[in-house]
């Protein structure tokens, strides 16, 4: 439990004194959407789909590799919406690197998400090419699906969120989808070296017009989520008020996300990260550490955090490991999880190498979180601000140490349930559930 390759580890390691934990609840602004299958198709014809088909058109459904609450409803709500409207539906994956830029790939992304040709009555056409459709004035190639390619339609499905990386005027939604994701590998290949030397927004909002302009656009639904995984809003949109209101929708979505109260921490556990989560693994607008250029720069909204501990990948994330660069200290079982092709795939697509590096890793949690906590500085591991949650993607319930407990008992969204206790592990030296 305590050596490295057969090494003990140093004896104040082994001696750690670890900070008792409370648990507290925060709260946050909950909107949200009740019968999401019915919205989905009343948002449809709101924004007058039918007027836009005719009876026998095909429409290719854009299905992403985000783990958007409710995704698998809301597809199937807009192929029967396109189906009420006399078209014929089929879904394609609009994700470039994920699932190993392979069609089996990406159809099994979808099928952890409840998306297959069962589940939706139509087709799921999974295929790796994409078709140059023309070029921007810069030069720039603009890029579609195959599949989405041949059909008379393409109505793109996505959640509106801040993006992991940086902000602008649109990041995380369909415009960031029109350019990148229907695009596959080759178009988010392109993008991201791209974005190495030109302005995100610029390109992005180019791509997007460019097949909004070419009348390939059937509709968009923008979905928004609140701070619990659920469904808050899903809007129906014509192909022409894409742009506009998710320049909207992305300041409504960044207040809704959900946040850590305390300012200052020195150590935040992470039980999970995953494609699931976030694009980036966990989510640099909770953890503040965004990765572009190689360098880690901190958001502004985020706490400030000296370390951060990940125990484990989801099993939704199949591998994909990307954002274990962003912790300090992982678990042996979480190394050998890692699925290299899928991660480095996505690396090199994003063009981003930091957030696959993996940082020391221990075959217990109690040997890295001792290892972690005695390096934070002056602090003693057991006085330390210590924060331990879920995902990043879970923010209800968490677990504080002493240190943060007057804070959190002035804090008006927090609610201190219980404790502080002694942290507990198995006779593994594995913490224990929440």
């Amino acid at each position: 439990m305590w050596s490295v390759d057969g090494a003990e580890l140093p004896a104040d390691v082994r001696e750690t004194r670890f900070p008792k934990m409370a648990r507290v609840r925060q709260t946050f602004d909950r909107p949200r959407v009740d019968d999401v299958a019915a919205a989905v198709r009343a948002q449809a014809a709101e924004c007058g789909l039918g007027s836009r088909l005719r009876p026998g058109d095909t429409v290719a459904i854009t299905a992403g590799s985000r783990g958007i609450a409710n995704i698998d409803t809301i597809v199937r709500g807009v192929v029967d919406a396109v189906r009420d409207a006399g078209a014929k539906p089929f879904v394609f994956p609009a994700m470039g690197s994920h699932g190993g830029a392979t069609a089996e790939g990406q159809a099994s992304v979808l099928e952890h998400y409840g998306i297959a040709e069962a589940t939706m009555g139509c087709p799921v056409k999974s295929g790796s090419d994409a078709v140059e459709l023309g070029r921007l004035d810069d030069g720039t190639p603009v890029y579609l699906d195959a599949y989405a390619h041949e059909a008379d339609h393409v109505a793109v499905v996505n959640r509106v969120k801040p993006h992991t990386g940086f902000h602008a005027a649109v990041e995380s939604g369909l415009c960031k989808m029109l350019a990148i994701g229907v695009g596959k590998q080759t178009g988010a290949n392109y993008y991201h070296r791209a974005f190495l030397r030109q302005d995100f927004q610029e390109t992005v909002l180019g791509a997007a017009n460019f097949l909004i302009d070419s009348g390939r656009v059937c509709m968009g639904l923008a979905v928004v989520e609140n701070a619990y995984d659920e469904t808050a809003m899903v809007i129906g949109l014509a192909p022409e008020e894409i742009v506009s209101v998710e320049k909207k929708l992305i300041c409504q979505a960044r207040e809704l996300m959900g946040s850590i109260l305390f300012r200052e921490i020195d150590c935040l556990i992470v039980d999970y990260i995953g494609k699931d989560v976030s694009g980036g693994g966990m989510d640099s607008n909770i953890t503040g550490r965004k990765f572009r250029d190689g360098e880690g720069a901190s958001s502004v909204h985020a706490p400030d955090i000296l370390r951060i501990f990940v125990r484990d990948m989801t099993e939704k994330s199949q591998g994909n490991a990307t954002g274990i660069g962003s912790a300090d200290v992982t678990t042996t079982r979480l190394v050998e999880q890692i699925d290299r092709n899928s991660t480095y795939m996505n690396a090199l697509t994003a063009k981003v190498t930091a957030g696959c590096r993996i940082p020391p890793y221990f075959d217990t949690d109690m040997a890295a979180l001792a290892w972690v906590l005695n390096t934070v500085g002056l602090t003693e591991p057991h006085d330390t601000k210590t924060v331990r949650i879920r995902s990043t993607l879970d923010l209800e319930d968490i677990l504080v140490s002493e240190a943060l407990l007057a804070e959190a008992r002035e804090a008006p969204n927090a609610t201190v349930l219980g404790g502080p206790e002694l942290m507990r592990f198995t006779d593994a030296g594995q913490l224990t559930d929440f």
